[in-house]
């Protein structure tokens, strides 16, 4: 895959994961600064990986499986591997200025 049509792929992924809130804030997970990477390989796979506001969120599972879900139904991608990690743990200094602004941050 070349380079260009890599990061139309995953810029098509980022839009898909602003269309996933978290369940407990009116924000999308993108936006929230959930998501740290978002990688596709060769196989065109994409790589996700992300975190969560809490460890102890009791929406994770169904959180993930729409990620998961919506990247693998994405053009240009034949499944999603997603890393949940909490190193770094999340903090409110990772929302975008639109997340802020939501928020009532800025």
């Amino acid at each position: 895959m070349d380079p260009t049509e890599q990061l139309e792929i995953e810029s098509r992924i980022g839009e898909v994961l602003k269309t996933i809130f978290d369940p407990e804030i009116p924000v999308n997970i993108y936006d929230l600064g959930l998501i740290y990477e978002i990688n596709v390989d060769d196989e065109n796979i994409a790589h996700i990986t992300m975190t969560l506001t809490s460890p102890n969120c009791p929406m994770a599972e169904d959180l993930i499986e729409e990620v998961k879900y919506k990247v693998a139904g994405t053009a240009g991608v034949k499944d999603c591997d997603l890393k949940l990690t909490f190193n770094p743990p999340w903090d409110k200094d990772m929302l975008s200025e639109e997340a802020r602004l939501e928020l009532g941050f800025l």
